[in-house]
């Protein structure tokens, strides 16, 4: 698996990293954001699923952006604590936003390159079509993932949220004292 990863890298990010240049598309929808750190000292990212809209000619920046925003989290992790958390905040997604290619192009990646970074993923606002999605990205989840998936109610959010993130490190659309920083 680490001579994979290495070959991988080596052929996807032949630089060492991808230059915000060679996502500046991806970066203009202003769609994911890292700041703080929950309880246990993981990073936060935050991403807003409505903010993304597939591009019809390639996935190629998309998947450069995935690596470009899990380098950056990864970066913020420490040597002890080498997992982050995810806010996918759904409100207002919809078809235009359902990349089921990208979602599947971004789980490979995370998966296959990045495994057991994540921590968990707390799902947020999530409307009713994106059940529709969630079912056919779903089989394709490791196991291991899928036991770190939170679907959060909204009459919960803030109280969910709080249960792993101090209120001071909570974004401040959740209820918490943090305004949103862009990933950069």
């Amino acid at each position: 698996m680490f001579l994979k990863y290495l070959k991988w890298r080596r052929e996807f990010v032949p630089n060492g990293s991808i230059s915000p240049s060679e996502v500046s598309n991806e970066i203009a929808q202003n769609k994911v954001f890292v700041q703080g750190t929950d309880k246990k000292g993981r990073p936060i990212m935050v991403a807003f699923g409505s903010r993304h809209y597939q591009n019809k000619e390639s996935s190629e920046e998309l998947k450069r952006f995935v690596v470009y925003v899990l380098d950056k989290i990864c970066a913020r992790t420490s040597p002890e604590q080498e997992k982050f958390v995810v806010l996918a905040d759904l409100q207002g997604w919809g078809y235009a936003n359902s990349d089921v290619r990208g979602c599947l192009a971004a789980l490979a990646i995370l998966q296959d390159y990045y495994p057991e970074r994540l921590g968990k993923l707390f799902i947020v606002n999530a409307p009713y079509i994106f059940m529709a999605v969630w079912k056919i990205i779903y089989p394709f989840i490791d196991n291991n993932t899928k036991k770190k998936i939170v679907f959060v109610e909204n009459k919960k959010l803030k109280s969910t949220l709080l249960e792993d993130i101090d209120e001071s490190l909570t974004p401040d659309i959740y209820g918490g004292r943090l305004p949103l920083v862009p990933v950069l």
